[in-house]
């Protein structure tokens, strides 16, 4: 597949455009800074360099994709301001419309709730923490996230709460909340192979599954 990574230089942005390319996929991805860009990605990797507000980049990354995955996380610095998330999401989105890609993959947090959840005190007191400690960024990722749901186009989002570094231990535990026993801890790598996987796992289509490991 044509697949447009945007968040594509973070960690686990990296690690996702790695693992398409291992399985074959042709990536375009969506950078702010050059200078972040791994020595490791292949010169014909397609890059296109804009904000996140920034709609003719966008425009131009999303043409000709077969899928879009956003591994784009809200920043946590406490004198950041405004929601520019929500609003790349929504020039994403209408990327999207414009150029028929239909299916959409990205990540959020437990924070974000699932019609199939049936919340438990580990999932409250993840929004809670949000909603109390790092509000504006919880409010970005839950504008993203409802811009995404309500879109109309198929969509997955791959949930988590506590990422680390390391290597992959495979990802033992997913679901939903109240139904499936899920972690707190995962590792960025099955992370991120667990994002690359949903462009051809049909299990999770139009839902938010939580993992961990």
């Amino acid at each position: 597949m044509n697949v447009t990574v945007f968040g594509a230089t973070g960690a686990i942005g990296q690690l996702i455009v790695a693992d398409l390319l291992t399985a074959g996929h042709t990536v375009t991805a969506y950078v702010r800074n050059v200078g972040k860009v791994p020595s490791t990605w292949p010169q014909g990797l397609r890059l296109i360099v804009g904000e996140i507000t920034d709609a003719a980049a966008i425009d131009q990354a999303v043409a000709g994709a077969d899928a879009v995955i956003s591994a784009l996380g809200p920043s946590m610095d406490r004198k950041a301001t405004g929601l520019p998330l929500v609003e790349g999401t929504r020039l994403i989105i209408e990327a999207m419309r414009r150029h028929g890609v239909g299916r959409f993959i990205g990540n959020g947090t437990p924070s974000i709730v699932d019609k199939r959840d049936r919340p438990t005190l580990q999932q409250k007191l993840i929004g809670f923490m949000g909603r109390n400690l790092v509000s504006r960024a919880y409010q970005e990722m839950l504008g993203m996230s409802d811009l995404i749901m309500s879109s109309g186009i198929d969509w997955t989002i791959v949930r988590f709460s506590a990422p680390k570094n390391g290597p992959a231990r495979g990802v033992n535990r997913y679901g939903f909340f109240g139904t499936n026993k899920i972690g707190m801890a995962v590792t960025r790598a099955d992370i991120a192979a667990f994002t690359a996987a949903q462009l051809t796992d049909d299990r999770f289509h139009n839902a938010a599954p939580a993992i961990s490991n």
